[in-house]
């Protein structure tokens, strides 16, 4: 039998053209995109700085998971991962204009919905390993995976994330679901790369991946844990992105220990004999009763006032619609006159904070600053209550219905806020509403209000962004499903509709109007009391922590953040802790630190 003969000459040509032929089918970005990018904003930190020491804060409770998505993995602890990653743009924190990180130049499609970038191929993840467009592909196959166990991340990116195109190791477009306006397009649409080659994503990946330290991209690494008792960062020195403009002269501390200590009062114990080297004072009952004494007449210890311009965090009480009791929105109407926050302001928190009106603040256009909040109302919580079917009270004053007690659980994780809730338990009596405290530690606190156990959550979300965010805490999508951050089960047809429009909306006068629109329905709802917004930050901090002399940025909401896109940007003096830990001991004193910036202050 004849074999089949193929002459070289023709068997090359064959080969070339399959290999046309790929190099044809393979995705090009647009011809006519305007790449962009910022290297003219200033920098924001100080050529002053030193590197070198240790850092040593603290936690309330120690993490349940080092995980960043999947049960329990919402916790206080998170958001210092987080920060600890940089994303493919951040946001300049004087300007909001954006600035490269991961990314080094963007451009925008012809769509309204397509994001390019053009990665920064000197990025390496902690491992070593580089950062490639491979990675942002594993993204929307990781959080779209069940094995992981996050049904927001699930949601997100299938819905508002839907495609990450790889042109090359290096050039990537995002594909959002539907157009937006283009200073929205960046925040909306960006995504951080996932190690691929760090996960198996299989059924046991929750369990298997709790306390596994996941590769990540910016300036520190966890390289010590002792379970209950500290975590310890170490800041990598040859990380990739130390030079790079708005990196400069930041993430100072050769290690940054986190420590547990479960009580506040304590924690600032640890603080007074050295022990800690800042401790925040936003609370009254620290700074105007233990901010005081010799180590701060001695100069030993500095205080600081800072104000900023930042979205407020959206501190509030949150009711579970879920609830039997809390289900009818006149007993939710009722409840929030009950609530005298308004005296908890002036007697617990001495006037130093103010009311927050509505859940979104400093929004800009986007805030909708007609609407208050319902104030301390007995006349009205009885009416409500009366339209609900509570009207009757029992000997006990408590207001009953078919036998049962009008008594609530107020869950809550911060010890040294029992004085604000005592005083709203012992007026809430006033209206007939019974308060049960229920104080848990802030992993077993979070872990309860996530899975939707809650009947009340007292707590606050953190703000940011350059618009307010309704899905996540509002949708039906995520109502009724533990791990999502609906934890009012708010389930609302005419709320969605608004939330999938804002979502939709192509244009900025649109999406402000929605905005205004949405924030006045989450009034309408009633299952979020807004509590306290607080326009500054306050801090003490021990004398060899130096600050740049313009203290801190318009955005900055802590001063001494060693991580995050405003942090790092103090350092340690070891001669001058050294002449500090000296002078305690022989008796010598400086000028005592006192400093309030205004600067940001707003009216």
């Amino acid at each position: 039998m004849n074999s089949l003969r193929i002459s070289p000459l023709i068997f090359l040509l064959w080969l070339s053209s399959l290999c046309c032929a790929a190099v044809a089918e393979a995705p090009q970005p647009p011809a006519d995109l305007h790449w962009e990018t910022n290297l003219e904003d200033p920098v924001f930190a100080s050529p002053d700085a030193r590197r070198g020491g240790r850092f040593r804060t603290f936690m309330l409770s120690f993490p349940l998971t080092l995980r960043l998505v999947g049960p329990d993995s919402n916790g206080g602890f998170a958001g210092m991962l987080r920060a600890n990653n940089l994303s493919l743009l951040g946001l300049h924190p004087e300007s909001r204009k954006p600035i490269p990180e991961l990314a080094t130049h963007w451009a925008f499609g012809a769509d309204g919905k397509t994001v390019y970038y053009k990665l920064d191929p000197e990025a390496r993840w902690s491992d070593g390993k580089p950062v490639t467009a491979d990675d942002y592909l594993y993204t929307l196959t990781f959080m779209r995976s069940k094995s992981i166990v996050a049904p927001w991340y699930n949601k997100h990116f299938s819905e508002v994330i839907v495609k990450v195109i790889k042109y090359d190791d290096h050039t990537i477009a995002v594909v959002g679901g539907t157009e937006k306006p283009r200073e929205e397009l960046l925040y909306e649409y960006g995504i951080s790369p996932t190690p691929a080659h760090f996960h198996q994503l299989d059924e046991h990946w929750v369990r298997d991946y709790n306390w596994k330290i996941e590769p990540n991209t910016g300036p520190y690494r966890i390289c010590q844990i002792r379970k209950g008792k500290f975590i310890e960062f170490c800041r990598k020195q040859d990380w990739w992105a130390q030079d790079k403009r708005y990196n400069r002269y930041r993430y100072n501390p050769d290690q940054v220990r986190v420590k547990v200590i479960r009580d506040l009062n304590i924690a600032y114990q640890y603080f007074i004999k050295g022990e800690l080297d800042t401790f925040g004072l936003v609370m009254p009952a620290f700074w105007h009763k233990k901010a005081q004494g010799k180590v701060y007449d001695k100069g030993y210890i500095g205080k600081i006032v800072f104000y900023n311009d930042v979205p407020q965090p959206a501190y509030g009480i949150y009711l579970n619609e879920d609830d039997p009791l809390l289900r009818d929105r006149n007993v939710r109407y009722g409840f929030a006159h009950a609530m005298n926050i308004e005296k908890v302001i002036n007697k617990v928190l001495r006037g130093d904070y103010e009311r927050l009106q509505t859940m979104n603040v400093g929004y800009g256009d986007y805030s909708n600053r007609q609407i208050r909040a319902r104030g301390f109302d007995l006349a009205m919580a009885e009416k409500y209550f009366g339209e609900a079917g509570w009207g009757d009270r029992g000997p006990d004053g408590i207001r009953r219905r078919d036998g049962e007690r009008f008594a609530v659980r107020v869950t809550y994780v911060n010890p040294s806020h029992t004085p604000r809730l005592v005083v709203l338990k012992e007026e809430a009596r006033k209206a007939g509403v019974e308060l049960n405290l229920q104080l848990l530690d802030g992993s077993a606190g979070f872990k309860q209000i996530l899975e939707k156990k809650h009947q009340i959550a007292w707590m606050g979300w953190m703000g940011g962004g350059l618009s307010p965010r309704y899905w996540q805490f509002f949708h039906s999508d995520n109502a009724h499903i533990p791990q999502t951050n609906n934890i009012t089960n708010t389930d609302d047809p005419l709320m969605d509709e608004k939330i999938d429009a804002y979502r939709e909306a192509r244009t900025t006068p649109e999406r402000i109007a929605l905005a205004r629109e949405l924030e006045l329905l989450v009034y309408d709802i009633g299952s979020v009391v807004p509590t306290f917004k607080v326009p500054y930050t306050r801090e003490a901090f021990w004398r060899w922590i130096v600050l740049p002399p313009f203290y801190a940025t318009r955005t900055s909401s802590s001063l001494f953040s060693p991580f995050g896109s405003t942090g790092g940007l103090f350092w340690i003096d070891e001669a001058v802790k050294e002449d500090v830990m000296r002078a305690r001991r022989s008796g010598k004193t400086y000028a005592p630190i006192m400093i309030e910036d205004t600067t940001w202050r707003t009216p």
